[in-house]
């Protein structure tokens, strides 16, 4: 199974993906792009050769996300659809009854305090993404952490797995 939390840049994915791994019974494995693009060096890329270098990076970390899956294992994947593109190879990868796609919310003005108080992402990264993250409109379970804390909010998607509608968002999403 795949829990996939779609959240913009300080949504509070990495924290909620902490909590679930503590509160779910079977093992999982969190998978996060942050860690993925951690493992890169960091020779002086132009822009167009960084864009290039991310697109290699997010597709190689969506089959890294399938193989675990494919192999038995339990995912927490810490995402951020920002780009149409990301949802659609995902879709093309996932089994899609198998995947729970959570989206994690909260509001612009706290994603702001948030990135500032972090200090480790570009101004604005959070902003820029508002409103492209969850564009697709379409969620089996959803959380706002400006609201809830990610324990809460593990809780609430711990026991929500067990109900899991058919079709599933991802399902949904294929069809159409």
């Amino acid at each position: 199974m795949i829990v996939f939390l779609n959240g913009t840049s300080s949504s509070g994915k990495s924290s909620l993906a902490g909590e679930l791994l503590a509160v779910l019974d079977a093992p999982w494995f969190h998978m996060s792009v942050d860690a993925f693009h951690a493992m890169r060096s960091r020779p002086e890329l132009t822009p167009d050769q960084l864009h290039v270098t991310l697109g290699k990076t997010w597709r190689g970390f969506h089959r890294a996300v399938a193989g675990m899956a494919a192999a038995g294992n339990n995912v927490v994947v810490d995402h951020v659809l920002s780009e149409p593109w990301r949802l659609h190879d995902c879709l093309d990868l996932f089994a899609p009854r198998d995947v729970v796609l959570v989206g994690v919310h909260c509001p612009l003005p706290e994603l702001e305090r948030r990135e500032r108080a972090r200090g480790d992402r570009p101004e604005g990264l959070a902003a820029r993404q508002f409103d492209r993250v969850h564009a697709h409109g379409v969620y089996d379970v959803e959380c706002d952490t400006s609201r809830a804390s990610p324990l809460e909010c593990a809780h609430l998607i711990r026991d929500f797995l067990p109900h899991r509608p058919s079709p599933t968002a991802f399902e949904r999403m294929r069809r159409d």
